[in-house]
């Protein structure tokens, strides 16, 4: 099953895509919010190409585990793109995916600027989906 996923904040979304199989995340792109409607199309527009069984949004809890306002937002964010695609949307814990990303890009992230930013939600989106994908495993 292919699953997309999304760290989606207030200033870009990082999209993560999984290979058909389910195995792999991979890192796909990073989209600039514009409007909500306009970022919601754009992720639309990518499950139908890359033919998406499943949504994975990244839900930003607390450290105590509650949501706060930025959960408040993204489970808005998610329930309106549930509306507007075919396709299940589940939410995961994204908690230290953001630290997880840099760690993964390591030095590869230093002396760049805003570029870096896009890799590293996109990385962060891709960890995300694949501790989704490791909790659907049996045994996990």
């Amino acid at each position: 099953m292919r699953m997309l996923a999304l760290d989606v904040g207030d200033r870009r979304i990082g999209v993560a895509l999984s290979d058909p199989t389910g195995t792999i995340a991979s890192p796909l792109t990073t989209i600039h919010r514009s409007n909500e409607k306009r970022d919601q199309q754009t992720i639309a527009e990518l499950i139908v190409e890359h033919t998406v069984e499943c949504v994975v949004v990244g839900m930003p809890w607390t450290l105590r585990g509650e949501a706060g306002p930025q959960a408040q937002r993204v489970l808005r964010f998610g329930r309106r793109l549930e509306e507007l695609v075919s396709v299940p949307v589940a939410y995961w814990d994204e908690r230290h995916s953001t630290s997880e990303a840099e760690r993964i890009l390591g030095p590869r992230r230093r002396g760049r600027r805003r570029s870096a930013s896009g890799r590293v939600d996109e990385v962060a989106a891709a960890v995300i989906l694949r501790s989704y994908m490791d909790s659907l495993q049996p045994g996990s």
